[in-house]
């Protein structure tokens, strides 16, 4: 281990690269990142999938005095990360709600004894009692904070995991409790958020003067291409026949529930296809065994919900199959980007059901259901949020409430609650207006993505705020340029 120290100079940051990663150099901006990370800059870091964003804030961790925290939203990500680097005999430790007491007790125990240089955590977890209130210690100290794959704040913080809502009161809370002087930087990385999505992370985490690393999604050997089907049986052949262009080459299939994923499993076995279903249901020991394989080659391909996928490098991944589309952009980017990575031509393919849906309306009813939920949540919230004190306690409210969590984040991402501190709230103003969330934004621009028919990459440029490298764009290797010769 290197000695930790905060004035390293460029050189001992790139022999660190060496001596940990093997890499003799950065690729374009990995280093500047890093260097930012360890002034102790706030930064937002947009980087397409395989960028490499996870060397740019491991590094600066253990190069760095105290404890890192990376706040991550799936516990199969968090745990790739944490095993990657302790492969490579480098001080890093998890806690989430899978874990035995006794491995719980020993991270607890190193994180108590400053013995720990990056801490894996959920939202959930970095906000329960027990591990809030040992961080919370003076002798604790911490010098950043990372938000991976921070879009899932804006994807899931209003109505699904409302403690993403919270995390701009981490900094604050804890530096009221640590020695005069200290400093925590916050960076929020991630591959896919458009302006938008960037100024509510940047508002929710409160940065200050953020330093901002904002890069094209686009992938020049990434083509795009959009399929419409009518039956079942017509998106099952619709895949068929894209893996037999693709034999025995290594792939993806994304689907949307557990069950879908076990049902096709099941229904390409009876095909000869060697392959396993993933998902979140699974136990850590059984997702692992079945990254092994898929790493390994033993597997050509995973069927496999969007738990599979965020922290998984495997450069050679030649097709990736939507076999239900996703609803949001963001989703979409992170899972195509899977395929790749090495730079060689790789293709993306997303099965949809005809435009009416009316022949096969699987993938309406999922849309329906989204939005739908969302306005069931708005419907239970306004009334609620009236009898709500102004001021209060979060865990005495949601005791009386036990609905009120939800509802405190809507007021919050419509600007009429401020959380005081991590438990302490208060509200502005108490007319929640039945307005759409940015997710129901977001699955219309899906939607006219699907339909376009200009080049797939503009739009996805143009939707990412890159409007002057999008004017005029034809990337040549999507479906619509195909179609129209360009």
């Amino acid at each position: 281990m290197i000695p930790p120290s905060d004035s390293n100079t460029t050189e001992q940051v790139k022999n660190a690269l060496k001596r940990f990663w093997g890499y003799d150099d950065f690729r374009p901006p990995q280093q500047e990142i890093v260097e930012a990370i360890i002034r102790g800059q706030d930064a937002l870091i947009v980087l397409p999938t395989g960028g490499g964003k996870s060397i740019c804030f491991q590094l600066p961790a253990l190069l760095k005095n105290g404890l890192t925290i990376i706040v991550s939203p799936l516990v199969a990500l968090m745990e790739n990360q944490v095993k990657e680097l302790h492969d490579r005999h480098l001080s890093a430790g998890i806690i989430h709600s899978q874990m035995s007491p006794i491995q719980r007790r020993q991270t607890l125990h190193q994180l108590q004894n400053n013995s720990l240089r990056l801490l894996y955590l959920s939202p959930e977890t970095l906000l329960s009692k027990p591990v809030w209130n040992l961080i919370n210690k003076p002798q604790v100290s911490i010098n950043g904070l990372i938000l991976d794959e921070s879009h899932c704040l804006v994807q899931w913080g209003d109505t699904f995991r409302p403690d993403y809502r919270r995390l701009g009161a981490v900094r604050p809370t804890l530096l009221k409790h640590k020695p005069p002087g200290s400093k925590i930087a916050i960076a929020a990385f991630t591959a896919t958020a458009d302006p938008t999505a960037q100024n509510t992370i940047k508002t929710v985490l409160q940065l200050q003067d953020p330093q901002e690393f904002i890069l094209s999604p686009y992938r020049d050997n990434l083509h795009l291409k959009i399929r419409r089907v009518f039956t079942p049986m017509g998106r099952r052949k619709c895949l068929l026949s894209l893996m037999k262009q693709h034999q025995k080459q290594t792939g993806l299939i994304y689907v949307r529930t557990r069950r879908d994923s076990q049902e096709l499993t099941a229904w390409l076995e009876t095909f000869g296809y060697k392959t396993a279903p993933y998902h979140a249901g699974l136990s850590a020991e059984k997702r692992r065994k079945i990254e092994s394989q898929w790493l390994e080659g033993k597997l050509q391909f995973v069927v496999c919900t969007s738990a599979f996928g965020m922290g998984i490098n495997k450069p050679n991944v030649r097709w990736v199959v939507q076999f239900q589309p996703p609803l949001l952009l963001s989703e979409y980017i992170q899972e195509v980007g899977r395929a790749g990575r090495d730079g060689k031509p790789a293709e993306a393919l997303t099965i949809l059901c005809e435009p009416t849906g009316l022949l096969y309306p699987e993938d309406r009813q999922r849309l329906s259901f989204l939005q739908d939920n969302f306005r069931q949540q708005m419907m239970t919230a306004k009334p609620l949020i009236k009898k709500l004190p102004q001021k209060g306690h979060l865990e005495t409210v949601i005791s009386r409430f036990p609905d009120s969590a939800i509802a405190l984040s809507l007021l919050h991402s419509q600007g009429k609650l401020e959380w005081v501190d991590l438990f302490n709230y208060q509200i502005k103003d108490t007319s929640l207006s039945l307005t759409e969330n940015s997710n129901t934004v977001a699955i219309r621009q899906m939607t006219r993505y699907f339909a376009t028919r200009d080049c797939r990459w503009k739009f996805i440029l143009e939707a990412f705020g890159l409007g002057t490298e999008a004017q005029s764009f034809r990337c040549g290797h999507c479906d619509n340029c195909d179609r129209h010769g360009s």
